[in-house]
């Protein structure tokens, strides 16, 4: 076997370690929305007092959470907006998830290709698809529209030719209206002080804007669609 080839076994490997730690020890506990809700006051404190690196660790849980495609990236969002506001959750948020999820395409291109390719082949087919006759604007639709898991979309892309300054940026851009709406939804869960407040009108319209967010954008992307469409 070759020298490259036992490098990436070995990467690929370690990966695979990480994950087994990760649900063997029970980690994925601590990316639960209740674990959250009763750490809200301890997080909030540290926060108030270390600034940068409270960010800093966020940023690189959310980055490993999503690189490695484990479960929590919805809950680590909804914990930025409680933890830092919108405003400063936003950045955070998509920041974070737009570099882990370069770093999910680039374990996929790299390191995991059969794997994908076995794993997800019979999703992988429209993706290509797609892309062959969008390009990255497909990307930014799948984006915006979430027709795969956003994990799915980050492993398939790494099976394509697109480039990853390219996927970097589009999926920045096309993720950030989902990301202010759940980092706004968890800020208005994080105000939660009991079951009165569950019917409150901010946290409502969070939830309203979250079911609507999916339709809102395919029929904005069908109208620009269709304007592109020369007439006869």
């Amino acid at each position: 076997m070759k020298p490259g080839h036992l490098k990436k076994l070995g990467i690929a490997g370690a990966l695979v370690l990480l994950i087994v730690i990760f649900k063997v020890s029970g980690l994925d506990q601590y990316l639960s929305l209740g674990y959250l809700k009763e750490q809200q006051a301890h997080f909030s404190a540290l926060y108030a007092e270390h600034r940068l690196p409270v960010i800093g660790a966020y940023m690189l849980i959310y980055i490993v959470v999503t690189a490695l495609s484990l479960p929590g990236a919805a809950i680590m969002t909804l914990a930025g907006g409680g933890l830092f506001g919108l405003t400063t959750g936003t950045i955070v948020v998509s920041f974070a998830s737009s570099i882990g999820a370069t770093l999910a395409c680039v374990v996929a291109r790299y390191l995991l290709r059969d794997w994908v390719r076995n794993r997800f082949g019979d999703r992988l087919g429209k993706i290509n698809e797609g892309m062959e006759k969008e390009g990255g604007f497909y990307l930014f639709s799948l984006r915006l529209v979430p027709v795969f898991p956003f994990f799915i979309v980050n492993l398939a892309m790494g099976l394509t030719s697109i480039r990853l300054t390219t996927y970097y940026w589009v999926s920045q851009l096309g993720m950030l209206p989902a990301t202010v709406v759940y980092v706004n939804a968890g800020r208005k869960l994080a105000e939660l002080d009991g079951l009165s407040g569950i019917f409150s009108p901010g946290l409502l319209l969070s939830f309203a804007l979250l079911g609507l967010l999916p339709l809102v954008t395919r029929k904005l992307l069908d109208l620009y669609k269709n304007g592109k469409t020369p007439t006869t």
